[in-house]
């Protein structure tokens, strides 16, 4: 190991640290309008690219798990979106062109668009009934490329820059953080327990 290399306990209390900033620069009343709209949602649509995209599906598990109708937009078993759904786009720029082609059609449909992102002003959050923001990516529109979308897939754009955490890896984290905060708020308003929970989990892998 070479003698310059950073502790990796450090760089993990770092951005532990900069998930704490984040938290408490998180708009409250926007994250409560965002658990708002899930308890008032027929079904629950998510969606997402790249890493974002993993955070969308962990969300719409954890959901299931709670006893929501939640779907991942893109799959095969997915259903037609209505006038009473609600679709939960993960994006950090609020750019991603399947992204916004998604929230487009949620948004002709007549149903919610709830937006998780780094950047409130954009495509998405325009359309959006409900944005809740974290961090901030201090992108431009003129800086963001025509080719974005493969750009993020491929790694190379950092929604929150930092070299301690690259290519998007604060809002990524935030991004699951604030999902799990979510599923837990939704577990006391529900009276949920821990076995209910449990019995929902996949038996047939």
């Amino acid at each position: 190991m070479q003698s310059d290399c950073p502790s990796i306990a450090d760089l993990m209390l770092l951005m532990t640290s900069r998930l704490e900033e984040t938290t408490r620069a998180m708009d409250l009343e926007s994250a409560g309008q965002f658990l708002d709209e899930i308890l008032s949602a027929k079904r629950i649509y998510l969606a997402g690219a790249g890493r974002s995209g993993l955070v969308a599906r962990a969300f719409a598990q954890r959901l299931m798990h709670l006893g929501f109708e939640s779907y991942v937009i893109g799959e095969t078993i997915t259903p037609a979106f209505g006038p009473d759904d609600v679709l939960v786009a993960f994006s950090g720029s609020g750019e991603t062109q399947s992204v916004v082609d998604a929230c487009e059609t949620a948004r002709e449909i007549g149903g919610k668009i709830c937006l998780v992102t780094s950047t409130s002003d954009s495509h998405i959050g325009r359309m959006a009934d409900c944005i809740v923001e974290i961090g901030n990516n201090r992108l431009k529109d003129a800086d963001i490329p025509r080719d974005f979308e493969i750009r993020q897939l491929t790694g190379q754009y950092r929604s929150i820059s930092g070299s301690f955490a690259p290519l998007g890896t604060l809002f990524e984290t935030a991004a699951l953080v604030f999902s799990d905060a979510v599923v837990s708020a939704l577990m006391e308003v529900r009276h949920c327990t821990p076995e209910e929970l449990r019995s929902r989990l996949a038996n047939v892998q």
